[in-house]
């Protein structure tokens, strides 16, 4: 399934533009674009709404007929498991996170110490956990942790432009990773030069314009017929003003959709 993800409203979200967009307006245009899978990913304002607050995005969620997934950072068992009582009130299957999270960044072995003590509970909620590949942590080391922990409701949230800044190749890590993948994130990038010619920017590009071969990723994934869900997110700069920059984000959207729409 085709989703949209609070990355893919990133500026629309920002305090930089003079009304921002809250969390049930993403999700009432997510449904004006005919889009009904949501992905609150790394969305600040999740972990302090109250429970009345979040009930009530839930309702508007199910209202709209958009299903939910959730986003965080950090493995700690009691982060993990307060995001598991959140998907409760979201019904959402599937929860994103990174070993690293910002107060913890733990060893492999402990990665796998506390991840085995909270994948249990996401199994018997009927959750899947998905680790998103990642620079902080090599491609092979994320592989091999979740294959000692060894549960069904644990594996990875491929996003092949993260492990460019591990010197990593986008391709060989979609290969590498397609048997654990549980989720994929959708998003085009490229290498610009720096003007003087001192180097190279990595960013965000419109989806078809850059260098993910979005193809081989289908072909070598599956994730249409494995029942994957795919997320737009963009790695957006900021066009210089408000207004151009939030027109931008809503035409990558635009764009992104359509290519997915016209593989699908």
């Amino acid at each position: 399934m085709i989703g949209l993800g609070t990355y893919a409203y990133f500026w629309q979200h920002s305090d930089r533009v003079e009304q921002p967009l809250s969390l049930i307006g993403a999700l009432e245009d997510t449904r004006a674009q005919d889009v009904d899978l949501f992905q609150i990913c790394d969305y600040a304002p999740l972990e302090h709404m109250t429970d009345p607050e979040l009930k009530d995005a839930a309702r508007a969620a199910r209202d709209l007929g958009i299903r939910i997934e959730l986003g965080t950072k950090g493995i700690v068992p009691e982060h993990l498991s307060r995001f598991l009582r959140i998907a409760s009130i979201f019904d959402a299957r599937l929860i994103r996170s990174m070993i690293s999270g910002p107060d913890s960044r733990p060893s492999l072995i402990e990665a796998q110490v506390w991840l085995r003590s909270s994948i249990r509970d996401f199994e018997a909620a009927g959750v899947t956990l998905a680790l998103e590949t990642y620079e902080q942590v090599p491609t092979a080391d994320l592989i091999g942790v979740i294959e000692r922990v060894g549960s069904t409701h644990l594996g990875i949230c491929l996003d092949p432009a993260n492990v460019v800044a591990q010197l990593e190749s986008p391709k060989a890590c979609v290969e590498q990773t397609s048997a654990l993948t549980k989720n994929v994130h959708v998003k085009d990038f490229a290498f610009a030069r720096q003007p003087g010619w001192v180097g190279f920017t990595y960013s965000g590009a419109a989806m078809g314009t850059g260098l993910h071969d979005y193809a081989h990723l289908l072909a070598t994934v599956r994730p249409r017929e494995r029942g994957i869900n795919e997320i737009v997110e963009h790695w957006l700069p900021w066009q210089d003003d408000a207004q151009t920059t939030i027109r931008t984000e809503r035409e990558w959207t635009r764009i992104t959709l359509e290519h997915l729409r016209s593989t699908s």
